[in-house]
């Protein structure tokens, strides 16, 4: 009989009494990890300070590696290796003032035996909360028992309180009576009958996505398996960014130029310079429109009604942003672009709507507002915005809804009042321009479609894009990413910490109507739609569809 040398398998460390365990997600980009620790360290003081007056021990789970220059988890097998060394069963804290890659912790975490909590400083300055939101979403999908919590310092009560709560009972439950299952809807109601029969279209006609790559964001919620979606009707094609460039590489000099002086006569205003480490420059521009015009045709080659462009990683060491190509792609005016014949003019007088990052849940949201926009006579332009941050102004408190420069022009107002900026250098090495504005005052819908429970699920709600004085707007700006569009959100009937609670998504949706109650009809009829397909919807806040 043959003996084999069976492998010893690991046994985590026991888990020191008193003790709270620590770890720190981070980004796969190194500029980035190195250019946010020190506002990393400065959250983990806080919050070891916390713990500390409530009577715990912090050990951090893995070390800060001088080399590097941070104390980031940097990529999966790093996690998976911290892991190894953290107690099972013991208390979990997840700290994230910075962006984050799910993956790097989500083995890990899936794993984890003891109380989970995800916190965040309350802060604009990096995507720490977007982090956070992200990581909860993942979680979700994934099916984790999870807490979270955010405060700027966690000095202020309402956060020690919190905090005491999880520690001694390993979780924390926030609001989040604000939303309530969507109730029988009306037959007769027109917006009923519409959101209906677009959903059964939809169904019997079906529709692709075009994915460029999807999951190199480290966004595992955003990833949408085949199963959920080809019940609703939607395929995906999935592309590789190789492709985008190869094809950007058969666009003429002349082409691109022509989109420039397009956008020129249009009144878009472009901060360039000749530095290109530092600005943003008349080439960085011309690579931008080769790939607008490249991702159009790539689209028509295969039928596609939505396209997702993932730049951040394997594209960044390639090509310019790719943002300002996605703004232009999702508005209704826009750079005319040819079949490489010439001969035809592709998706002409309409958007082609763009998921950012290739936010799966975002391209179903914007297909499906696309759909119903388009035949309400509405604009259909979307965007999605990450959930930055925001302050009370004015006696309420108002949201910074930004994203990385892909707004579409018509949400800023028009081409005469967007402007475009170099990218951040720790983001983006090779530069490239944004698509940005002020979103201008308005009545909006704001969606999210998400995975929960082990099925699709979209948040409806309804807001107002204010407008505040030019100083406040530019505090704002300086306070997070300057050279990003921003939307000053007043969500109804929805706290700040209701809405945190709630987000199980990378980003909001948003789409515009010329008012109120034309916002609510077009909020029914996408209802209608997604109860339709069978997706289960939620309405948040103040929504007027009455049971």
């Amino acid at each position: 009989m043959t003996a084999y040398t069976l492998p010893e398998l690991h046994r985590p460390p026991a888990a020191e009494p008193n003790t709270v365990y620590t770890v720190a997600s981070g980004d796969l980009r190194p500029a980035a990890n190195v250019t946010c620790w020190p506002t990393q360290e400065k959250l983990e003081g806080d919050l070891a300070a916390a713990l500390t007056d409530l009577g715990r021990k912090v050990r951090r789970g893995h070390p800060v590696d001088q080399a590097k220059g941070h104390g980031f988890i940097d990529s999966q097998r790093a996690g998976i290796e911290v892991f190894k060394r953290i107690p099972e069963d013991a208390p979990l804290i997840v700290v994230e003032a910075v962006w984050q890659y799910s993956h790097h912790v989500l083995a890990g975490l899936r794993d984890h035996r003891g109380p989970i909590l995800v916190v965040a400083n309350w802060s604009g300055e990096f995507p720490g909360l977007v982090g956070l939101l992200n990581l909860a979403g993942s979680l979700t999908k994934a099916g984790c028992d999870y807490s979270v919590l955010w405060s700027a310092d966690f000095t202020d009560e309402w956060a020690r309180e919190s905090l005491r709560t999880w520690l001694e009972t390993g979780t924390l439950t926030h609001d989040t009576s604000h939303v309530r299952p969507l109730p029988p809807l009306p037959r007769e109601d027109p917006e009923t009958e519409l959101g209906t029969a677009l959903a059964r279209q939809l169904r019997a006609e079906k529709a692709i996505i075009g994915v460029f790559d999807e999951g190199c964001m480290g966004m595992y919620n955003a990833i949408i398996d085949d199963e959920f979606l080809n019940p609703l009707g939607i395929y995906k094609e999935r592309l590789s960014q190789s492709a985008l460039v190869a094809e950007m590489r058969n666009v003429s000099d002349e082409e691109a130029r022509e989109v420039r002086g397009w956008l020129d006569r249009a009144g878009m205003t472009f901060h360039t310079g000749t530095d290109e480490a530092t600005e943003l420059t008349d080439a960085q521009l011309l690579s931008q429109f080769t790939m607008y015009i490249a991702a159009v045709r790539i689209a028509d080659d295969f039928g596609l009604d939505a396209v997702g462009i993932q730049y951040q990683q394997g594209l960044k060491d390639t090509v310019p942003a790719s943002d300002l190509a996605e703004g232009l792609l999702n508005n209704v005016q826009r750079p005319p672009v040819r079949s490489r014949d010439g001969a035809r003019e592709l998706y002409p007088g309409a958007p082609l709507p763009h998921f950012n990052e290739v936010d799966e849940g975002v391209a179903v949201d914007s297909l499906v507002t696309n759909r119903i926009w388009t035949a309400m006579g509405l604009d259909p332009a979307t965007t999605l915005h990450d959930i930055r941050w925001g302050e009370e102004y004015d006696g309420r408190f108002v949201w910074v809804f930004e994203i990385s420069g892909s707004v579409p022009a018509s949400h800023n107002g028009g081409y005469d009042k967007s402007y475009s900026m170099r990218q951040p250098p720790m983001f983006f090495p090779l530069g490239g321009g944004t698509l940005s504005g002020v979103s201008r005052p308005g009545e909006i819908v704001w969606s999210r479609v998400f995975l929960m429970d082990g099925g699709l699920h979209v948040d409806l709600g309804r807001a107002t894009s204010v407008e505040l004085p030019e100083e406040e707007t530019r505090r704002r700006l300086d306070a997070t990413n300057h050279q990003w569009p921003i939307m000053h959100a007043v969500l109804h009937g929805v706290t700040r910490d209701q809405f945190m609670a709630r987000h199980r998504a990378n980003h909001l949706n948003v789409a515009y109507a010329p008012d109120a109650a034309t916002a609510d009809k077009a909020l029914r009829a996408k209802a209608a739609l997604f109860a339709e397909l069978g997706v289960e919807v939620h309405l948040c806040g103040d929504v007027a569809i009455q049971p």
